[in-house]
């Protein structure tokens, strides 16, 4: 700063204010600072969104389909109640009914078959051993 100051102006000029013209080092520091603190705090609130998927994620597919869509809804309504019922329901493991209802299903499709028939057994002296086209001739044999 090279230019006299005006006389009602203060003579001492705090370091962050710069000369017209020159690089406000300051301002571009901060700039730099508040784009990285910003797509950090998204990071941050993504990766803890995706939490409850994260922990069904171990789980049955039911159960992580119900999470996954769970925490759509609160990423896209900002509805918490829907993130914390995904976070509870990501905690809790659910019982597996889909087993047993198989194995009754399966045992009552077989007792409504009734009983099975019998397959009679073929009678050695019906069977023909080779059918017409294969049995052997003399000169298959010489």
């Amino acid at each position: 700063m090279t230019e006299p100051l005006h006389p009602a102006a203060v003579h001492h000029l705090p370091p962050f204010v710069t000369a017209p013209g020159e690089t406000d080092v300051l301002f571009v520091a901060m700039a730099i600072f508040v784009l990285l603190a910003v797509i950090g705090i998204g990071i941050f609130y993504f990766k803890i969104h995706a939490l409850p998927e994260q922990m069904a994620h171990r789980g049955q597919k039911v159960q992580f389909e119900i999470v996954s869509v769970l925490a759509l809804l609160a990423l896209f309504t900002h509805n918490h109640a829907f993130w914390i019922a995904a976070l509870l329901l990501a905690f809790v493991p659910l019982p597996d009914f889909t087993t047993p209802l198989r194995s009754i299903a399966h045992s009552l499709d077989r007792m409504a078959a009734g009983p099975e028939p019998a397959v009679p057994a073929p009678s050695p002296a019906s069977e023909d051993p080779l059918p017409a086209d294969d049995q052997p001739t003399e000169q298959q044999g010489a």
